[in-house]
């Protein structure tokens, strides 16, 4: 049977969404202890359309006469709780009726009738199409014990005009609030800034008259503020010396989804410093709801400081928050310079020294928090990597195992039940052994990269750790570099050293956008295979010829460094025997992690078929999806609008790689003179005057992908539908890579992307081939035609235009 009221102390977290925004939301705070007059909600089963039911009316009675037992006063607040109330999509704030100060039990309903009525006025229906809501909504009421106060307030947690999370900006009026939420009084402001440091909290600026409150006030919302996960506008009010939170909502322009239209931008959020210096490669095109989602929870347990996001979506591509890090390091003493120094180790790419980032000012108690969070993940980390090969043994058995046991399902709550069970601790596990090959692979190889390149150069140095298959045997992953396995596979296959079916076997579950949950693994198209065959076919190149080539440069290389270096042979030979192992390690891992992602598409496309949604079950969340096979569809409706942003979202260029601040991908987009590498919004990074000076002097500048220089015709290349165009010895420029482009390589005289790093897809192939390569330039593509002749130092992350 349907819940007809419910008191806020009984309210049950499955049944919050019935309660509406503000019912829901007081409950929570209620039963957190808060101090939040007493109350109940009036569920939507209690009505029929607009009037109470006999047997509601009956519990209302009930309940209020346990109400005024508890306090003096006998004066009630109604308001109403919509479904879509105080979300994070639509707060709704001032259009549906609040009738304050009611007392008998008459007077009670009748306000009752009248917040329930205030659902189908105009201003209501207008409101929800701005916001594209249905226009109709069904109603919970809140019924609460009326605080008479004597001063009245509203404090945003974050300031929003500016979006500084550092300061809470408040209003506050002496007498009930209803005025100055209507805007028909001048109110008190105030501020409560938050102070960087381990050992400062906050600071009050305003009215003597509230500072008292303060602390508390702050110590409130805080708090608040990191339990909701996100900004939030909170109501106060203040009687006989006690402080009441009335209501809290989260700040509607600093909420970076909304799941009606699909739109992402998570840099909207607060002032902060983005990267997706390393997940642009990864991930390079626009992610669908659901591959967002499932990321996002494999992440969950990445979270280092509550209340703040470690990685964001903006514009459907995925980032990493920089001003975490940045922020902790500052509340440690680390200054600027030393900041940029860490943040360019973390993503092997420069910061301009001119740019502000945006600092969080943590407590303490937050800072301490951190530390013990990334302390943790270290601990995890080493742990894992001594689990590195049985997890590569075993990750190829489980996901066969597992794609068999998904398509026999024929239920959806069997479904729904092997995603909980089974697949997402599995995929959540193994996010554990992509970070621990990751960092022991870079953090060994950049430092001993760096230092070869002191001693002899970066030619010299790319050669010594390049080499990195010791086979080209595709049978033995022990002995190969994964990410060439594709690549090689290919030309053994049409050598027939090799059968479609072991083909397959290896790597069809590797492919152009791989992480990507809609897009098709090659061994799902039976067409994929004969294409390649085609292009290989039409254009040969002898793999192991280039791999051979580069082991004999290596050779030379190593004889004359032993000839002028004769006392570091020993250390620097021991030091060099381990980077192979681990880069193996690390792309075998990545690999696997590839297949598990097939797994979870082969998931979605059984919930797909399940509930006949078929491929626009992409364009749901991974919640909505379980929701669905629940039973529960409403979120079905917003498919339509998910699917039109997406496509606009795809229609634009990659973003670019550094973002400071909040940005607008669609106004960036219109602009002729905008930045594929760096994006500030707070004017601190003189990006276009770099960007001209470049463009005068000629030069455009990356990072050192693969040593080399490199004389020729560019070929710019947008997506792989054009790959055809490139001609053999042409330089091969576009925005990012990921494994699907490696056939092209071996065509190319040289590489440049807008996208990446030295130890990314792009930088690594290239070493193991011997191709210059200039990688991470953020604005290539928009300074480089087709045709343009122009010179490629891979050692120096140089590209010269010359014609």
């Amino acid at each position: 049977m349907k819940q007809l009221v419910c008191l806020f102390k009984e309210l049950k977290t499955e049944d919050q969404h019935l309660a509406g925004g503000k019912g829901g939301t007081l409950a929570y705070l209620y039963q957190h202890g808060y101090p939040v007059p007493n109350g109940f909600i009036i569920m939507p089963a209690a009505f029929e359309k607009d009037e109470l039911i006999p047997e509601a009316w009956n519990q209302i009675q009930m309940y209020l006469r346990q109400l005024r037992q508890t306090v003096d006063e006998n004066a009630f607040a109604v308001r109403s709780s919509a479904l879509s109330e105080d979300s994070s999509t639509a707060s709704f704030a001032g259009q549906f009726k609040t009738v304050l100060n009611v007392g008998t039990d008459d007077e009670i309903r009748k306000a009752i009738q009248t917040v329930r009525q205030s659902r189908h006025s105009e201003d209501v229906q207008v409101y929800s199409r701005s916001k594209g809501l249905t226009v109709s909504h069904d109603m919970p009421i809140v019924i609460q014990q009326m605080v008479k106060s004597d001063i009245s307030g509203v404090l945003f947690t974050v300031d929003p005009v500016t979006n500084n999370r550092n300061e809470m900006a408040g209003n506050f009026i002496f007498g009930l609030g209803e005025k100055l939420v209507s805007g028909h009084i001048t109110a008190n402001t105030f501020k409560l800034r938050r102070k960087t440091g381990i050992w400062h909290s906050f600071s009050y600026d305003g009215s003597p008259k509230l500072k008292k409150f303060a602390p508390k006030l702050y110590k409130l919302a805080n708090r608040l503020e990191m339990e909701m996960g996100c900004p939030q506008d909170i109501e106060w009010a203040i009687t006989s010396n006690t402080l009441y939170l009335l209501q809290s909502r989260p700040v509607t322009t600093l909420i970076g989804y909304n799941p009606i239209t699909g739109e992402c931008n998570d840099s909207l959020t607060g002032n902060y410093l983005w990267s997706n210096v390393n997940f642009g490669e990864a991930i390079p095109q626009v992610m669908t709801p659901i591959t967002w989602t499932v990321q996002h929870q494999i992440f969950e347990s990445w979270k280092l400081l509550p209340g703040y996001q470690s990685s964001g979506n903006i514009g459907g591509r995925i980032y990493l928050n920089l001003s975490i890090y940045a922020s902790v390091l500052s509340a440690l003493g680390k200054n600027k310079q030393g900041i940029i120094q860490f943040l360019e180790g973390l993503l092997y790419t420069r910061i301009p020294e001119s740019m502000d980032i945006p600092i969080i000012s943590l407590s303490k108690r937050s800072t301490v928090s951190f530390l013990i969070s990334f302390g943790k993940l270290i601990l995890k980390q080493i742990q894992t990597t001594r689990l590195l090969p049985k997890f590569l043994s075993s990750n190829p058995v489980w996901c066969e195992n597992m794609q068999k046991q998904i398509q026999k399902t024929n239920t959806k709550a069997e479904l729904n039940s092997l995603w909980q069970r089974e697949i997402l601790p599995h995929l959540q596990n193994t996010v554990w052994y992509v970070m621990a090959s990751v960092t022991q692979f870079s953090g060994y190889t950049i430092k001993l990269r760096r230092e070869l390149t002191e001693l002899i150069g970066p030619e010299n140095a790319d050669l010594f750790i390049s080499g990195l298959s010791s086979s080209s045997d595709v049978r033995d992953n022990s002995k190969l570099l994964a990410s060439l396995g594709p690549l090689l596979g290919i030309s053994k296959l049409a050598c027939k050293e090799i059968t479609r079916k072991e083909y397959i076997a290896y790597f069809g579950h590797r492919g152009p956008n791989e992480f990507e949950l809609s897009v098709p693994r090659p061994a799902e198209d039976p067409g994929w295979l004969d294409q390649q065959l085609a292009q290989y076919e039409s254009s040969p190149i002898d793999i192991e010829a280039l791999l051979i080539k580069q082991r004999t440069s290596f050779a030379a290389a190593w004889n004359r460094f032993a000839t002028s270096h004769p006392q570091k042979v020993r250390s620097i030979k021991r030091r060099l025997n381990k980077v192979a192992p681990k880069a193996r390690i690390r792309e075998a891992v990545r690999s696997e992690y590839a297949r598990d992602r097939w797994v979870a598409r082969m998931f979605a496309l059984q919930a797909g078929h399940l509930t006949g949604l078929g491929d626009d079950i992409f364009y749901l969340t991974i919640d909505e999806v379980l929701n669905v096979l629940s039973g529960e569809e409403a979120a079905i409706e917003y498919i339509p609008a998910r699917k039109d942003i997406h496509k606009r979202y795809l229609s634009l260029p990659a973003y670019p790689s550094i973002i400071c601040g909040r940005f607008d991908p669609f106004r960036w987009a219109l602009d002729p003179m905008r930045q594929n590498g760096i994006y500030d919004a707070n004017g601190s990074t003189s990006c276009s005057e770099n960007n001209s000076s470049q463009s005068k002097s000629h030069i455009i500048t990356g990072s050192s992908g693969s040593a080399g220089r490199y004389e020729g015709l560019v070929r710019r290349i947008h997506t792989l539908e054009e790959c055809e165009q490139l001609q053999k010895g042409e330089i091969l420029l576009t925005s990012q890579t990921d494994i699907a482009w490696t056939p092209l390589f071996p065509r190319a005289g040289a590489i440049i992307t807008d996208v990446g790093a030295p130890l990314s897809h792009a930088a690594i192939i290239a070493r193991e081939l011997g191709i210059p390569a200039v990688v991470g330039c953020g604005n290539a593509t928009m300074c480089l035609r087709t045709g343009d002749r122009v010179l490629v130092d891979g050692g120096q992350g140089v590209v010269r235009l010359l014609k």
